[in-house]
């Protein structure tokens, strides 16, 4: 989700700023196709069943 906001608030803020024309729509679009590929990333990368990443669980080490 961060990804996609950080994404959200620059294509907004670059069309405030006249640097590039991006509606709500054309904004929103770009956010979404972010949050898609961050989320695909931390799935490909993850590196097995244990660790903190999105499809790992956490063991107590304890």
């Amino acid at each position: 989700m961060r990804t996609g906001a950080q994404v959200l608030a620059a294509a907004l803020g670059l069309d405030t700023a006249g640097l590039i024309h991006a509606d709500w729509g054309d904004a929103l679009s770009l956010a979404g196709g972010a949050a898609l590929l961050a989320v695909l990333t931390a799935v490909a990368t993850s590196a097995g069943p244990e660790g903190p990443g999105l499809t790992e669980t956490v063991r107590d080490r304890r």
